[in-house]
């Protein structure tokens, strides 16, 4: 069906419903509604009262829900993506900037929402038969970005998706993701597989790929030493597979990159332990040279920094530190045989 075919379906339903109403008195479509909505309840000056702001955002959503059930219910031309997506096309202009994407999978009819941005106003909407009635069957709701990919279809052909939500970047670095797989039971969908449940800790990626069945997500890790917004720190990517059958994602691989960057904080942070314990053992095993050893403080606690690196492969590592009385030291650590990380170097800070 063409987008202008459509179109003229919607203004003949307009007329006609102008025309069954209009003993009655004018009233208001739902789009002139959703207009007085955005112009009178969400300027920049209103949104700031988050109750206020979250209860316009609810009344929004149900004015689109209505529309998309109504086209639903009444079948034919008005159910076709076509016609929802040329009316909702409509509702982000009004909204200005909102973005909305009708899909049809199955005999589900899925609506993916993003109604600000930054997206923190975000949905994903699943409509289809209600004891034979079109009707909003499950609201997803989370912090992100939404985008839908359809999966092959589970046992008796019931739908299948996943949806990627993408958070907003911190900083410098990664960004929030979470992937969600969601799978038609009786008259609704559920999640059934979750990075949430993956990754309890949260998941901030680099990147991630979805081609086909596969999924491959390269995130950051976080150990001591870690530090947000620095580069060259170690990543991971694991890559998964999709399983019709269970509706779920099971691990492929695993590699990581830079992971010289864990191992040499590893060392860092058993020589501040062992300065603290006084363990002069494993303070001699990481500094070698007895002169450098003699230089070290007493203490050092790192400081949550950069680090700066020297050499083609990094193979001298520049940690930030500071003594007991709270005075900066950097402290040089080494790449020697075997990868194992050795202090070769330590001095305070001259200002």
């Amino acid at each position: 069906m063409t987008r202008t075919y459509a179109v003229a379906a919607l203004l003949a339903a307009t007329c006609l419903g102008l025309a069954v109403t209009g003993s009655a008195g004018p009233v208001p479509d739902r789009l002139e509604r959703f207009r007085a909505l955005v112009s009178e309840r969400l300027s920049p000056a209103q949104i700031l009262d988050v109750q206020a702001a979250e209860e316009a955002y609810r009344e929004a959503y149900a004015l689109l829900d209505e529309e998309i059930v109504e086209s639903l219910g009444s079948g034919g031309v008005f159910a076709s993506t076509a016609f929802l997506q040329d009316r909702l096309d409509a509702f982000s202009d009004a909204w200005g900037g909102a973005a909305v994407r009708i899909v049809r999978l199955g005999q589900l009819t899925v609506g993916v929402f993003q109604l600000e941005e930054p997206a923190s106003v975000t949905s994903v909407r699943v409509y289809g038969k209600l004891r034979e009635e079109a009707a909003l069957l499950s609201v997803l709701e989370r912090e992100g970005r939404p985008t839908l990919y359809p999966l092959p279809g589970g046992p008796g052909g019931v739908v299948q998706f996943l949806v990627a939500w993408d958070g907003t970047p911190p900083g410098r670095g990664g960004r929030p993701l979470r992937l969600d797989v969601a799978r038609q039971r009786a008259d609704g969908v559920h999640v059934v597989w979750s990075t949430a449940d993956v990754y309890p800790d949260g998941l901030i990626a680099r990147n991630y790929a979805v081609r086909g069945a596969e999924v491959r997500v390269r995130y950051e890790l976080r150990y001591p030493g870690w530090v947000p917004g620095c580069e060259g720190q170690t990543e991971q990517e694991d890559a998964y597979r999709f399983t019709p059958a269970t509706g779920t994602y099971t691990r492929l691989s695993q590699r990581q990159f830079d992971a010289w960057h864990r191992d040499m904080h590893a060392a860092a942070a058993r020589l501040f332990a062992a300065l603290e314990a006084q363990d002069r053992r494993t303070v001699a095993a990481l500094v070698p040279d007895a002169r450098v050893r003699e230089r070290l403080p007493a203490r050092l606690t790192p400081e949550p920094v950069c680090d700066a690196t020297a050499g083609a492969r990094s193979e001298q590592v520049l940690v930030a530190a500071t003594d007991g009385q709270g005075s900066p030291w950097t402290v040089t650590f080494q790449r020697g045989e075997g990868a194992r990380w050795r202090v070769v170097g330590a001095s305070p800070v001259i200002p």
